[in-house]
């Protein structure tokens, strides 16, 4: 179980808006979603803008936050680093150094005790593993009543000025992920109306897809799917989670070996994160990369 050097209470204020962002305004884009494209529709400029925004964000959580902030399985230029952490800041799951240190905590008690979010926590089966999918998906960020001590998690990200700044500005950068796509809706279309459906399409519903869609991690990808390699928790691969996250659903060989660049590692694991990473490596952005090691493939492999 961790300790109280490594987790913070969390004030009731906090908790409330940690209830706001992360639960309920996701699940309420995605409800008004339904009768908003039954009735008006959703045009193709709206698709475009909230496509591109989706796919800055999820490469931005999966390359940037993850891979590279939280696991360093990868170093990159300066430039490529505040790129990395401005996508996946505009996905709106917190600052950096938070979201690495929730994370690293998560993978040193993973699907145990002092885990922050598995869905194992109330038992086993039947509506107790219901209650613990949900809690893994989006309740333990309000129900929560201690988030990781940065200090202790994650001293090599407080240690960076850019890191610093960054969250610092982290306010700025929520702003920018709404009114980004109403911008660029209302100048594409020059009208007022633009700007607003685009908000609506590429503001809000497109937070809430990338929200569900990044938690589906958390939840289903240690429910379901199946588990070819050897770990001491409950990961497994699930290959939509894989194909809407951007390669992040080949969650088992990830907990097998937390820095490897790559996580889809088998035949058919098609994985566009590691594309990128491969790419940003042959431009000269990336280097240092940790590529999966073929004998620790073999190694961490079950049997059959």
């Amino acid at each position: 179980m961790d300790g109280d050097a490594e987790t913070l209470p969390v004030p009731r204020g906090r908790r409330t808006s940690y209830l706001l962002v992360l639960v309920v305004l996701p699940a309420a884009g995605l409800a008004a979603a339904v009768p908003a494209a039954w009735g008006w529709g959703v045009g193709p400029r709206d698709l475009a803008i909230a496509a591109v925004l989706y796919l800055v964000n999820i490469f931005g959580i999966a390359v940037g936050y993850h891979r590279l902030f939280t696991h360093r399985a990868f170093k990159a230029r300066r430039p490529l680093r505040i790129a990395l952490m401005l996508a996946g800041g505009l996905a709106v799951e917190g600052p950096v150094s938070l979201w690495a240190a929730e994370h690293r905590r998560h993978h040193k008690y993973a699907d145990k005790p002092g885990d922050p979010h598995s869905p194992w926590v109330y038992g086993d089966s039947g509506l107790a593993l219901l209650r613990g999918m949900a809690h893994a998906h989006v309740g333990w960020f309000y129900t929560a009543r201690r988030r990781s001590n940065r200090r202790h998690w994650v001293p090599d990200l407080l240690d960076d000025p850019d890191v610093c700044r960054f969250d610092a500005a982290y306010p700025l950068v929520v702003v920018a992920s709404f009114l980004l796509p109403a911008v660029v809706g209302g100048v594409w279309s020059l009208s007022w109306t633009g700007a607003l459906t685009a908000l609506f399409w590429g503001g809000f519903v497109r937070y809430a897809i990338v929200h569900h869609v990044t938690w589906s991690v958390n939840s289903v990808a240690h429910t379901f799917g199946d588990r070819p390699f050897r770990t001491r928790d409950r990961s497994s691969n699930v290959r939509w989670v894989a194909l809407l996250t951007l390669g992040e659903g080949w969650h088992n060989w990830h907990h097998a070996e937390p820095t490897s660049a790559r996580h889809g590692v088998l035949r058919g694991q098609a994985d566009p994160s590691a594309w990128l990473i491969r790419c940003f490596e042959r431009a000269g952005w990336a280097y240092d990369v940790r590529w999966p090691d073929p004998a620790r493939l073999t190694g961490h492999r079950r049997p059959g």
